[in-house]
């Protein structure tokens, strides 16, 4: 599959693309050594959470997430995907790039199997591929709420005759951090300009994997089956 991703400036940060109602919590800065690598890194670290609902059964939302050899592919779109083993696959998230300086992150994750009723999605390494000048650590989770359709179609003055009995909302957090190695050029900018750096790339992450992947799981789920999106909160 091939990536239509553009290149995207470093440098600036446009909070607007992320969608109000998801949340960050917490966002760090911190400069340190990596044990296995040869350049002082930069940290960021931000903690994400939303949710998004499905119109059915939790047996039937998880059993549809059981199946991302299915999905995964054609809801990653247009990242650029490449599986790893059974349950993992590399993406290439997006070109990056300012001043001379370009990065094209690409990260190894694993769809962990449920275990008492949560999804946990992590990085892994890709095989054969050695992260230059990066490195990201992705930790996601995934829980289920069942709510009586009656009362969260009412709540949401919506017609709730033609659609299945419950819902189901998948709640889901994220705990991200990246990693980077900075030219000495741009290590010589003030440390605000670094700091707006690193953040762009981890609200590229976060919409290019998190939000775009979860909304285009949600329409997948829907359209498959015959039933209306659910409208997205703002």
């Amino acid at each position: 599959m091939h990536s239509q991703s553009a290149d995207y400036p470093l440098i600036q940060l446009e909070q607007k693309q992320l969608n109000a109602r998801a949340s960050f919590v917490g966002n760090d800065i911190l400069v340190t050594k990596r044990p296995n690598l040869s350049c002082e890194y930069t940290q960021f670290q931000s903690y994400f959470h939303d949710c998004m609902e499905m119109y059915a059964k939790a047996e039937e939302v998880t059993a549809y997430l059981d199946a991302h050899p299915e999905w995964f592919h054609r809801c990653a779109y247009p990242m650029e995907v490449e599986p790893i083993g059974e349950n993992g696959y590399a993406l290439v998230i997006g070109r990056f790039g300012s001043f001379g300086y370009k990065l094209e992150p690409k990260i190894g994750l694993e769809l962990l199997p449920q275990k008492d009723g949560v999804y946990r999605i992590r990085t892994i390494p890709i095989p054969d591929y050695v992260p230059q000048n990066y490195e990201v650590d992705f930790q996601a989770s995934q829980t289920f709420v069942e709510v009586p359709a009656e009362e969260y179609f009412q709540e949401h003055n919506i017609d709730y005759e033609q659609l299945p009995p419950v819902i189901t909302r998948v709640e889901w957090t994220l705990d991200l951090t990246v990693f980077l190695c900075f030219p000495k050029f741009i290590r010589k900018f003030p440390q605000s300009l670094i700091q707006t750096t690193g953040d762009r790339l981890l609200n590229q992450i976060v919409r290019n994997i998190s939000r775009r992947l979860t909304y285009k799981v949600q329409q997948d789920f829907h359209d498959r089956r015959g039933l209306p999106l659910p409208k997205i909160r703002h």
